[in-house]
């Protein structure tokens, strides 16, 4: 199996064509999907010191995606969790997307896509999120609108949600979605 270390590199090289967004349902997936928070949001950006969970995990819903090898998932390359924070409004928040991935396969779009479609289908009426500064433009083309601007953990971010009417419920998060790389 291909893994990440701490310092955000693969320990092979290869290029994956396909990928499996869904809802995290092994043991292995959830550990992928929290080294690769780990990786990002402490090690890459700093934001956090040694770890970045908090008492969402706890009973959050984890959304991974993985590259597929064979048609087998085979490695954790982004994450993202939604939980529901009262009847009806849904959060999305630590969405993670390893570097050597971020241009292939809309990979934080489908992460996007999901999340706010499998919430969705269990009863949201709201979908929000705190969004990076920098990512705002992307959320925005994702159907999404700013509603304030809030620092958290001394950065700037934007309070958003999504239309929901733009993301169809998604009842089946297990099987989830599939990508293919740009370069096909």
């Amino acid at each position: 199996m291909v893994c990440l270390d701490e310092e955000l590199t693969l320990t092979e090289h290869w290029v994956p064509n396909e990928f499996l967004i869904r809802q995290s349902c092994q043991d292995w997936e959830l550990q992928g999907a929290m080294a690769l928070r780990r990786a990002v949001f402490c090690i890459e950006q700093g934001i956090f010191e040694r770890d970045d969970r908090d008492g969402i995990d706890d009973h959050c819903t984890h959304l991974v995606a993985m590259t597929c090898q064979a048609g087998m998932p085979d490695q954790i390359i982004g994450t993202v969790r939604i939980h529901e924070q009262a009847p009806g409004v849904w959060w999305g928040s630590r969405l993670a997307v390893h570097p050597s991935f971020r241009s292939q396969g809309h990979i934080g779009v489908t992460l996007i896509k999901l999340a706010v479609s499998r919430a969705h289908a269990l009863g949201c009426h709201q979908f929000m999120a705190h969004v990076q500064l920098q990512n705002g433009d992307l959320f925005k083309k994702l159907h999404w609108s700013e509603h304030d601007k809030v620092f958290i953990h001394g950065r700037p971010h934007l309070e958003m949600s999504a239309d929901l009417k733009a993301y169809p419920p998604c009842h089946d998060p297990i099987s989830g979605f599939v990508t293919r790389s740009k370069t096909l």
